[in-house]
């Protein structure tokens, strides 16, 4: 063979070289090496060496090899003892242009853009109870000079304020506090829009927004700010519907000879009916994760305390639930009529309303009828009772 046909078939050779490394996979290539080194092997003919009649002719074929590429080509068929030298400069350069081209596959791996961060959770940062902006940073940002930064401006603020960062290795998002010494190039800062209290000032968002954005540019991030206008409508539309449902059903029961009731009395009875006294002067009902039920309390201005009750003669008790932070209001209500109707019978006492009417059967199934009708409402509206986006709005 001429030794220009040579070249164009080292050429056509060089060219699936590269087509291969680019195009297949780690597995096609090994498949390719095992096939080339079994034809190339022994000197056994092989019929992509051959055409048809007996004549030779040579394809392109791609091999992959760790070795060095050197001039020349493996012998053909019959032609173990005679060797054709052709060029240094042909086979170089397709050795070269080889390497460039696994050099490049493995660079596009290791700088390959990492994926982006998830929302944050939003037991942190909710879509509707918040207002949250994502910070992303040119570089990592120390928790602890974030921190200082922003306690600057955000120690103002009268609602809650969540800062998160995300930790790229672990693949989640973490409550920052002042304690936190991690790096993180991806930040997330959650205002909450509204509260028992109202909604957020107008004052106190701007406050936020640009104390975020002005963060932000100080360590070099990118974060984009939503109209404030629109904020201030949603936090007014959210205080406004939570106002309506905003609902806590007390049932008292009082003494029917307007006597009282003795201390010790009431504590044996809350500790049978399963309350627990608390630091906050109440006896709590819990369920099995330690969500709130319902509370009992004295009905005058005294506190129980574990010391008090063992002289306290209490004029009646209230026993309270907090519609929209209880997950089945109409069980839960069951339940702590169910309580006070035992206590009351149990001390001589008769339920009665916060107006002392006493309360019948009808009226009765009728607050219990409504204490459904809210719940309902609260979950048409994205806000489940007794979720954590409840116990957030209702605090």
């Amino acid at each position: 063979m001429a030794v220009s046909e040579l070249q164009i078939a080292l050429i056509g050779a060089g060219a699936a070289v590269v087509a291969a490394v680019w195009t297949y996979n780690i597995w096609q290539e090994r498949q390719h090496k095992k096939l080339a080194e079994k034809i190339f092997k022994g000197g056994q003919p092989d019929v992509l060496l051959q055409g048809q009649g007996g004549e030779e002719r040579i394809e392109p074929s791609a091999r992959v090899v760790d070795e060095r590429i050197e001039p020349g080509v493996p012998p053909l068929a019959g032609e173990e003892n005679e060797r054709v030298d052709a060029p240094h400069d042909v086979p170089i350069v397709v050795a070269e242009a080889a390497a460039a081209a696994a050099d490049a596959a493995d660079a596009a791996d290791v700088f390959a853009p990492p994926a982006p961060a998830p929302a944050p959770p939003a037991a942190w940062a909710d879509d509707i109870a918040d207002c949250t902006l994502r910070i992303e940073f040119a570089d990592t940002v120390s928790a602890p000079a974030l921190w200082a930064v922003q306690a600057a401006w955000a120690g103002g603020l009268t609602k809650p304020l969540a800062w998160l960062g995300y930790d790229a290795q672990a693949g989640q998002w973490r409550r920052l506090t002042p304690h936190d010494a991690g790096r993180y190039a991806d930040v997330a800062a959650a205002l909450q829009l509204a509260d028992r209290q109202g909604p957020v000032a107008t004052d106190e968002l701007a406050v936020f927004l640009d104390g975020v954005h002005r963060l932000s540019q100080h360590f070099g991030g990118a974060v984009e700010l939503p109209p404030q206008d629109q904020l201030l409508a949603h936090a007014q539309a959210l205080d406004g519907f939570c106002a309506g449902v905003d609902v806590q059903l007390v049932v008292n029961v009082v003494e029917t000879a307007g006597g009282s009731f003795i201390g010790t009395k009431l504590r044996g009875l809350a500790e049978a009916a399963g309350l627990a006294l608390e630091d906050d002067g109440r006896f709590h009902a819990r369920d099995e994760s330690g969500a709130e039920l319902f509370a009992l309390g004295n009905l005058g201005p005294e506190s129980f305390a574990a010391e008090s009750l063992k002289t306290l003669a209490a004029q009646g008790i209230s026993f309270v639930l907090d519609v929209p932070r209880a997950a089945d209001g109409p069980a839960v209500f069951d339940r702590m009529v169910a309580a006070a109707r035992q206590m009351a019978q149990a001390l001589g006492g008769t339920l009665v309303d916060g107006q002392r009417h006493v309360l019948s059967e009808p009226m009765i199934a009728g607050i219990r009828a409504k204490v459904g009708e809210i719940q309902r409402q609260m979950s048409a509206n994205q806000i489940p009772p007794g979720s954590p986006r409840a116990l957030r709005l209702f605090s």
